[in-house]
């Protein structure tokens, strides 16, 4: 990291970050444009990427950003829903816009479109995917960002950072650390570098809807638990509640009882003796 100063160097936790989150993992087959930004070929034939030089493509694309006067002249754009999420919550801290889900033709070019756009600099999550907007980003003479797998064709990319786009583990951190480095460099309040970013990786990181259902109704499924708990142990309670009053009554009347069996008639001689007569009789 010797073209930056020391202040933009990658902390140790920002690299153990990208191995956790597979950034550096490639796929089995290269482009000849992605040949420089490969470390090495591993034996099952997966290229791995120089996280050095994904790091560097990093912080100039947050320099590229950064010196963007307004950022609502930034676009981002991400057809895969992986990077949806990501480029929202991008939106959301750094104040540019998001085009996610299908990118409508002509957005950069037709006028006459109600959506019509005039960025200055494009960003897209995956140049495979996002090939429309890459076209007319060429036509219409804008600075583009991408983030590019080893299989990745840049061709109308001017700032390609080498990183893993299909997982979303990877692309949910490789969106928050540019983030973090652009409001690093715009010097906001919440976040420089004496003081770590407040905000989790997990929000850019895409999630199931199936999952996040899943979830809620455990959760709810919980809860109801808990509350049928807390009924059938309050109703316990009341039905426990302890009155001396009550329990001198109860004394009482458990004394009189006995009393009164210990009362009770006793044989007289006439019995006995009809029982005696009986016995008799039968014998």
């Amino acid at each position: 990291m010797s073209q930056f100063p020391k202040v933009l160097n990658p902390t140790e936790d920002d690299v153990q970050k990208m191995l956790a989150c597979h950034v550096h993992i490639g796929t089995r087959n290269l482009d000849l444009s992605m040949e420089q930004y490969i470390w090495k070929r591993r034996e099952d034939g997966i290229y791995i990427i120089d996280l050095k030089k994904t790091w560097e493509k990093l912080i100039l694309a947050a320099r590229i950003i950064v010196a963007i006067e307004n950022p609502a002249d930034v676009v981002l754009v991400s057809a895969r829903p992986y990077g949806q999420r990501a480029i929202l919550k991008f939106a959301k801290f750094t104040g540019v816009q998001a085009l996610a889900g299908r990118y409508t033709p002509g957005t950069f070019t037709n006028q006459l479109q109600r959506s019509y756009l005039e960025p200055r600099v494009l960003l897209v999550n995956d140049p495979r995917t996002d090939t429309q907007p890459l076209r007319e980003s060429s036509y219409a003479n804008l600075m583009t960002i991408a983030f590019a797998h080893t299989d990745a064709k840049v061709k109308h990319v001017d700032c390609a950072i080498p990183a893993n786009n299909k997982g979303k583990n990877a692309i949910g951190l490789m969106y928050w650390l540019l983030a973090r480095e652009v409001l690093y460099m715009r010097g906001a309040a919440n976040c420089n570098r004496q003081m770590p970013w407040d905000t989790m990786v997990d929000l850019f990181i895409y999630r199931d809807p199936e999952d996040i259902e899943k979830e809620e109704a455990a959760a709810a499924d919980t809860y109801a638990f808990q509350q049928q708990n807390a009924i059938a142990d309050a109703e316990y309670a009341a039905d426990e509640t302890w009155a001396p009053g009550a329990a001198a009554q109860q004394g009482a009347d458990w004394a009189e009882g006995g009393a009164a069996a210990a009362a009770a008639p006793q044989w007289d001689a006439s019995v006995i003796n009809e029982v005696g007569d009986w016995a008799a009789a039968q014998q």
